[in-house]
């Protein structure tokens, strides 16, 4: 029989304050300006640096520098990966714009790896929609003309002043892969998909381990496969009560560790069925199961746990289990 595997993919949206520096150049690049911080030394860093690298004082003196520059060094990608800044083979490179001392990284639309060169004259090609982010930049792209000076867009913004800086910059991160289970994680997705739960003991210290896995505390592989109960006693919890993007249940609601009957370790699962001020530790839950129909080989045919109506377990039973 083959090993259990599946693709899976981690999402979230990487959230960051800017703090004023970059604040200030995320707003410059949404009015397609470049800004550089001037440091103690004299020289300009583009992105600006938050801190002088030498006095370790806040920079406070930023410089307009110009959208076109240099290639460095730079490396092709033939095969771009989702969430690059371009779908067809690129350059990263990195760039030094002019009345800049330092080199910025950034993709560069060359067409082929043969028109790339070190000192190559690329100038940024801004994109259509502008936030406040990085990717205002759409890319850079050769130069066949130097303009120089400041974009008639750019010069505008100077003149009516500074505008707010941009103070909070959201980024999405996604990563995708193969998972494939070890013999133990198997063999515990496939009980599940029976409508039971398995757990694996160790040979060493007897404790049984739910999912199975290698004993962490005697660092050997657990043997003897045994049923363990659908229900067991809440240990600890937390009380979910800040809202996020993606979240499938309404705040509030409680994530507990559940030590289920005839296992050594708790495992963590929603708490639902009673008010989230009412979960405590101690309760006795029982596993409420999918519709049958829709079981699979995932952890997911555990619905949620529920109140059982039995007395609250007594502390002595879970205090080793905290």
């Amino acid at each position: 029989m083959d090993t259990l595997s599946a693709p899976l993919t981690i999402a979230f949206d990487y959230t960051r304050s800017l703090g004023p520096v970059l604040g200030r150049f995320m707003a410059g690049l949404r009015e397609r300006r470049v800004l550089g911080g001037r440091t103690s030394d004299g020289r300009v860093h583009v992105p600006p640096l938050e801190y002088d690298p030498v006095t370790h004082a806040p920079v406070t003196e930023l410089v307009e520098v110009s959208p076109t520059g240099t290639v460095v060094s730079w490396a092709w990608r033939e095969d771009p990966l989702e969430g690059q800044p371009l779908d067809r083979p690129f350059a990263w490179a990195l760039i030094r714009l002019d009345g800049a001392d330092t080199a910025m990284l950034h993709a560069v639309d060359a067409g082929s790896e043969e028109d790339i060169n070190t000192g190559l004259r690329v100038r940024i090609r801004w994109a259509a929609e502008r936030t406040g982010h990085i990717r205002d930049i759409s890319c850079f792209e050769p130069a066949t003309e130097d303009p120089g000076g400041v974009s008639p867009l750019s010069q505008a913004a100077a003149d009516s002043g500074e505008t707010p800086p941009v103070l909070i910059m959201t980024t999405p991160i996604r990563l995708h892969y193969l998972h494939t289970t070890s013999a133990e994680e198997d063999r515990y997705l496939r009980a599940l998909a029976e409508g039971r739960i398995i757990g694996q003991r160790c040979p060493s210290c007897r404790k049984v381990y739910v999912p199975p896995r290698v004993c962490p505390a005697c660092g050997v592989a657990p043997d003897e496969i045994l049923d363990v109960e659908d229900r067991g006693t809440v240990t600890t919890f937390c009380v979910v009560n800040v809202p996020f993007a993606g979240q499938r249940l309404t705040p509030p609601y409680v994530v507990a560790q559940v030590l289920l009957d005839g296992a050594d370790i708790p495992i963590p699962h929603l708490v639902l069925g009673v008010p989230a001020d009412q979960v405590r530790m101690g309760l006795r839950v029982a596993a409420v199961w999918r519709d049958r129909a829709a079981w699979s080989t995932t952890p997911e045919n555990i619905d949620h746990f529920e109140p059982s109506g039995e007395p609250d377990a007594p502390y002595e039973s879970y205090r080793e289990h905290l």
